[in-house]
């Protein structure tokens, strides 16, 4: 665990020893203040990380700390300890944006959990600061959308391996974006006045797959009228984008292989050896490991495709990008249809942050098609989008402070239909410290 910086207000002398002692065996720097006033003073001349701040002290309490201490630094982790606990305290620490709170009397590792969980918190904060300011202008790359750190760094990966002759294997859930990754890889690469081929493996019937590769001779068997050619001669000089690699038989999987290692082929019927030269890109969005342990795909033909290998990061993982791929689909589909719907109102756009996207960008094309064409007026709704769900379901009850917060918010989001904005306004918070403590509680909307 990395070190921080920790600034102690308690006007109790064994809780500051306690605590002091603690973070300090723990490895962090380590200062305490016997009163808010005291604390401000030094907070003047130096910077902390985290302030550990006991609610109940006399003159200013720690609420008042609280309210000092963001004015002047917002970003500085603030947790309350109280032994007074109620949930009106809670509500109002949390309003004035404290990160949480330590209940009397709590146990050490738990101080060093929380922590621990901070100083992550705060790195991963200053990374996406670093990130945003690096990758403010690349929110399109190619056909893809994103300004996630996921996703820049899909994009970076694609500029490093696509000059190269590599095999590549991208996996990823259905309606991630691989086949858009893969066409980046071509379009990027030297290749790219070649021909980019795509064979869907999950989507041709494997008794013709055999000729949709290979291509077929004239006469070879009932239905070959003429000689044509297959994907792998089509394929010829630039790229083979084998997609759902997984689905394909096993009898199939060791004819490719055959072709991938020495690059010479057969048409059925044939007897003219062919050679051919592209490059491959595959998809699947099967675990192939789990299917070579069930003997349903060839470790060889594994080894042979996974010599690059990324994944591509469902959407869920980068709800940050799906206000750009919203506008994006709603711009393509309100030109396609001729209708003057012009922007996405703020609850429905809460809608599909809250939303876990099973079927990924795929879905959230869909629910936008499906919103223009059934829209009225110029702005999307909520009642619009597939994905409404308007149902209640009261909230549980809990005793710890943590879980009355939990539970508060999930009641006043229930309450309000999950309306972001009036449940931050009723809640006193703004809709970003929302979102984040939707996230931080795994609260979901109820099915």
């Amino acid at each position: 665990m990395d070190n921080a910086k920790i600034l102690i207000v308690d006007d109790e002398i064994i809780m500051r020893e306690s605590l002091s002692g603690w973070l300090e065996r723990d490895g962090h720097d380590v200062a305490v203040a016997a009163s808010g006033e005291e604390a401000l003073v030094i907070l003047k001349d130096s910077r902390f990380d985290i302030l550990l701040v006991d609610i109940k002290m006399e003159e200013m309490s720690g609420l008042d700390v609280l309210s000092r201490v963001k004015e002047s630094d917002p970003d500085v982790a603030v947790v309350m300890i109280t032994a007074y606990g109620s949930i009106s305290t809670a509500i109002e620490a949390m309003k004035n944006g404290a990160y949480d709170y330590l209940l009397k009397p709590f146990d050490p590792e738990a101080l060093g959990v929380l922590i621990e969980k901070i100083i992550e918190h705060q790195a991963q904060a200053r990374e996406n600061i670093f990130l945003r300011e690096q990758y403010k202008d690349r929110t399109r790359f190619e056909s893809m959308i994103g300004q996630s750190r996921p996703m820049q760094e899909i994009f970076d990966l694609i500029e490093d391996v696509a000059p190269m002759e590599s095999t590549v294997l991208i996996s990823g859930e259905t309606g991630t974006g691989k086949g858009l990754a893969a066409k980046a890889i071509h379009t990027k690469s030297a290749r790219s006045q070649g021909p980019f081929v795509v064979v869907n493996c999950g989507a041709i019937p494997s008794h013709i797959m055999e000729s949709e590769l290979f291509g077929h001779q004239k006469g070879a068997f009932t239905d070959a009228k003429e000689t044509k050619k297959g994907r792998l001669e089509m394929a010829h000089g630039g790229t083979l984008f084998l997609d759902e690699i997984g689905e394909i038989s096993m009898r199939m999987q060791i004819d490719l292989l055959q072709v991938l290692e020495d690059r010479v082929f057969y048409r059925v019927g044939g007897t003219q050896p062919l050679e051919t030269y592209f490059r491959v890109i595959a998809a699947t969005n099967r675990n192939v490991e789990d299917a070579i342990k069930n003997g349903i795909f060839r470790q060889d033909l594994y080894y042979r495709l996974n010599v690059i290998s990324f994944n591509m990061p469902p959407l869920r993982e980068r709800k940050e990008d799906i206000p750009l791929l919203a506008e994006h689909f709603l711009h393509r589909f309100s030109q396609e249809t001729n209708k003057p719907i012009e922007k996405i109102s703020r609850n429905a756009m809460d809608e599909m942050m809250l939303y876990e996207w099973p079927g990924n960008v795929r879905e959230l094309e869909n629910a936008i098609e499906r919103a223009v064409v059934v829209g009225k007026g110029p702005t999307i709704m909520p009642e619009s989008l597939p994905i409404f769900r308007p149902e209640h379901i009261p909230s549980p009850k809990n005793n710890s402070l943590r879980d009355v917060e939990k539970a508060h918010i999930f009641e006043i989001l229930n309450e309000n239909r999950w309306n972001i904005a009036k449940s931050a306004k009723m809640l006193g918070i703004d809709r970003s410290t929302l979102y984040s403590k939707i996230k931080r509680y795994q609260l979901s909307r109820p099915a």
